[in-house]
């Protein structure tokens, strides 16, 4: 700087810059005030816009020396902060070199760095969405959109909107090919270009443009394969497999669909699904053929597959060697099963047994329980095992747990009895296993499942005996024996030994609902709703989805006239049970007693949607439309009562009583036929059946039928006066006959009356006096010698005298009178009723000449 001069006139901008500033010493920084301040807050982050400082431009830019050099700076949390720089500092440079700036600028001109003196920059070129590329480009986006739509659709079951999509993609994958031939550009779909495209793909010489061909190519094709592959599934969601095995035929059949020979398993599915099995079987082994060993699980499942279809033929062997090699290579639990489904239809025992022994020993890859137990006080450790507790990996380890044991057990149940002489021996060779096995806790459900068997099969005894060996095992098994044993004492009447049992098993676990409901039942059928009430609802608060505590719950309510309460339960189990006929049949029968019948009626219609030829139902329905007053709709629904049921005598009575009411005897005659096929000694329905042909004309079938009636009941007296009646209005001579036979019968009757009455009369006597002694054995020969007196100076007296004629005593007068049992007849109205002869008006007028024919 000393060897250089500027001119006199010019001012010495550069001035000052190698001045020492104490501002600048960092060594004394920490016990700066002012700069610890700025440190600690946000003071001295940001300088303001408005500070000029020594060596700061008219427009702000910092200078530099005239070398270019730029002065050392302090560090970051040395450096000043620029708020608190006093009046006289140098600022230190900040960059190498001015941007934009030179000294000439400042005389006369703008400063500028950024040259937006020059106007707004040129708009930007506008996209030009009419060129072919582009169009290309908007239709694959659509194409793409619309897959993915389709398949978003699938996935929420929409399988018809997904068929629709489905198309659509297709419709526009197809307006995409015509709209790349229509420009005229190589890369358009063209099978032998885009075969040399891979071709050129592969070599290990690729030019850069054959490789840009080759990958448009590729991308393009492998979007019509997704477009066919797309509807092809959907074709055959919606079942139409006809158009789905076209769709896969056309990928198939082209050979630059890579893997195209995976797609054969989802056409030998379609066969499958057709029953159409031997080319099931055919696809399954080409799509195996073209699938390569390092595929193994995939393989395995198609093999898998085969055997299924070799069991739906029937052809077991073949299914066995599948199965066996499955079980050799990778072994589980669903072809460890249908192995031992297989050797059971073929009936070989020994077989059957090592399959189960495989079964039993088939790894499930399943971690311990206990890694789900928090084995120390660590929060950390026991918050993580709380997270993986219920996550959907355990979840779809315990799925696996359960139907891993279903199979198990399914497999025993079948096997017991075809593997030894007897089931029973079958199910302890089969405990055995399990108990040598990891599904040592099978072996008690074991034991129950041949208790139950010994129930199918009607042992009682047997089942009993094998479920009382489970009371001094564990708790969880103890329980669930007592809970069955309560159960079978139950149906069996024996509910003191029924109460028992469900004791035993709730002491074993008070959480059992079944043991609950058991006990809860036992005091139903004993009366004593409340406390079953109260063990009902225990049940539900131990399990709140347990459906039969709320549906006794609600019986018992309505056994204690809590209607409102029993109602409540109904409807809650309504809400679980939305099919249940049972549920809506007292829902219908509490509103009824509620005195709500068309509340009634409505729930029995839902009944009647859910079990249309229910015959009880549909009779309540026409009871409660008959209470009801509307006549039309109970005989509808009764006569589709009678057309389920036609034994029903409720039913038969009452449509019998309609036509007769309606004036049809006839058509009653049919009902109350049938009733006297139905209750054969009930008199009542043939005397009806009598007076419907009496009432409908035919005289002659009534006195038959009267006639049949009196041989078969010959004391029976409304017969008896209808015989007489009808033979006094025929004319028969039979009619002193019947009138005999009524009279004998009526004084039968009588005198039986009168028998009964003294009975009850000497009965009475004897209780108030009692016997005593002597005195009453001699009153009882005075009393006995005096009747006899009477009796036989009666019949003195009932002989005639001497100088009277000798004839029998005068009849009493016979009471022929009868009561329609049908009621009154209606009166016919008289319409053409002709006067007598006598009665002529103009008798006694002679006619004059005019009134006389000419």
């Amino acid at each position: 700087m000393e060897n250089v001069h500027l001119a006199v006139e010019e001012e010495d901008l550069y001035s000052g810059y190698n001045d020492y500033n104490p501002t600048f010493d960092s060594e004394e920084l920490e016990n700066d005030a002012g700069f610890q301040q700025a440190v600690r807050t946000s003071h001295g982050r940001r300088p303001p816009m408005t500070a000029k400082f020594p060596g700061t431009a008219i427009g702000g830019r910092p200078l530099v020396s005239s070398f270019g050099s730029r002065i050392p700076m302090a560090s970051s949390m040395g450096r000043p902060m620029t708020g608190t720089v006093q009046e006289g500092a140098a600022r230190p440079m900040t960059a190498v070199r001015a941007a934009g700036y030179s000294s000439s600028l400042m005389r006369g001109s703008t400063f500028d760095p950024l040259g937006q003196s020059k106007g707004p920059a040129p708009p930007l070129e506008a996209k030009n969405e009419d060129t072919a590329e582009e169009k290309i480009k908007i239709l694959e986006k659509k194409v793409n959109d619309l897959i993915e739509e389709s398949c978003m659709a699938q996935s929420i079951g929409a399988f018809q909107l997904a068929l629709e999509k489905a198309k659509e993609a297709g419709r526009k994958e197809r307006a995409l090919i015509r709209q790349r031939e229509a420009s005229g550009n190589t890369e358009h779909i063209n099978l032998d270009l885009t075969y040399s495209g891979e071709v050129i793909k592969q070599g290990s010489n690729m030019t850069t443009v054959a490789a840009s061909i080759s990958t448009q190519l590729h991308r393009q094709y492998e979007q019509r394969k997704t477009v066919l592959l797309n509807l092809a599934n959907q074709y055959a969601n919606n079942e139409m497999y006809p158009e789905a095995l076209n769709s896969y035929h056309v990928i198939v059949k082209n050979k630059m669909f890579t893997n195209a020979g995976r797609l054969k398993v989802n056409m030998a599915n379609i066969y499958f699904e057709q029953k159409n099995y031997p080319k099931a079987i055919k696809f399954y082994r080409m799509a195996l053929d073209q699938i390569s060993n390092v595929h193994k699980e995939l393989r395995i499942k198609i093999m898998q597959n085969i055997g299924v279809v070799f069991v739906r033929l029937g052809q077991y062997s073949d299914a066995i060697t599948s199965f066996e090699h499955i079980m050799t290579e990778s072994p589980n639990i669903k072809t460890g099963f249908n192995l031992i489904l297989c050797y059971y239809a073929v009936g070989d025992r020994e077989r059957m047994k090592k399959a189960f022994q495989k079964l039993i020993s088939v790894p499930l890859g399943i971690d311990d329980e206990d890694k789900y137990i928090p084995a120390s006080d660590d929060p950390s450790s026991n918050m993580v095992t709380e997270a993986i507790k219920n996550d959907k990996l355990h979840q779809m380890e315990r799925d696996l747990k359960v139907l891993a044991e279903k199979y198990i057990m399914t497999a025993a149940k079948l096997i017991a009895p075809a593997i030894e002489t007897s089931f029973a021996s079958g199910f302890d060779w089969c405990v055995d296993m399990v108990k040598c096995s990891q599904y040592v806790e099978l072996a008690n459900d074991l034991e129950i499942n041949k208790a139950i068997t010994y129930l199918r099969q009607k042992d009682f005894n047997q089942a009993v005996e094998t479920l009382k060996t489970f009371e001094k095992k564990d708790s969880r098994v103890k329980s669930a024996a007592a809970t069955n044993l309560s159960f079978l004492y139950f149906l069996e009447k024996d509910y003191d030994q029924a109460d028992r049992y469900a004791d035993l098993a709730m002491n074993a676990d008070r959480y059992n609902p079944a043991a609950l409901i058991n006990k809860g039942n036992t005091l139903f059928v004993k009366k004593d709703y409340e406390k079953a009430a109260e063990f009902y609802k225990e049940a539900l608060r131990n399990d709140s989805s347990c459906t039969e505590a709320l549906f006794n719950l609600g019986l018992s309510y309505e056994r204690l006239n809590r209607l409102e309460e029993g109602l409540d339960c109904f409807l809650k189990l309504h809400s679980i049970l939305r099919s249940s006929a049972e549920v809506m049949y007292q829902l219908a029968h509490l509103y009824e007693q509620l005195g709500d019948p068309q509340q009634a009626i409505e729930w029995l219609m839902q009944v009647i949607s859910a079990t249309p030829t229910d015959p009880h139902v549909l009779a309540k329905l026409g009871k409660l439309h008959d209470d009801e007053g509307d006549k039309s709709q109970a005989f509808q629904y009764y006569s589709e009562s009678f057309r389920y049921f036609p034994s029903n005598i409720d039913v038969i009575e009452w449509l019998g009583a309609y036509y007769i009411e309606t004036q049809f005897c006839e058509k009653a005659i049919q009902y109350f036929e049938r009733a006297t096929l139905i209750q054969p000694n009930y008199v009542k329905w043939q005397l009806i059946v009598a007076s419907c042909y009496r009432r409908s004309g035919n005289y002659q079938k009534a006195l038959e039928t009267y006639k049949e009636i009196h041989r078969r009941f010959p004391e029976n007296v409304e017969c008896l006066r209808f015989l007489v009646r009808l033979s006094t209005d025929m004319g028969l001579k039979e009619v002193q006959e019947y009138a005999t036979k009524l009279k004998k019968v009526e004084k039968m009757k009588e005198l039986r009356e009168q028998r009964v009455k003294s009975g009850r009369e000497n009965s009475a006597r004897g209780r108030r006096e009692g016997s005593t002694g002597s005195a009453g054995e001699y009153s009882g020969r005075s009393s006995s010698s005096s009747s006899k007196g009477e009796r036989l100076s009666a019949k003195m007296r009932s002989l005639p005298g001497s100088n009277e004629p000798y004839e029998a005593s005068s009849p009493k007068e016979l009471d022929a009178s009868y009561v329609d049992p049908l009621g009154p007849q209606m009166d016919r109205p008289k319409t053409g009723a002709k006067k007598p002869a006598d009665d002529d008006d103009f008798a006694d007028e002679d006619l004059g000449d005019e009134l006389l024919p000419e």
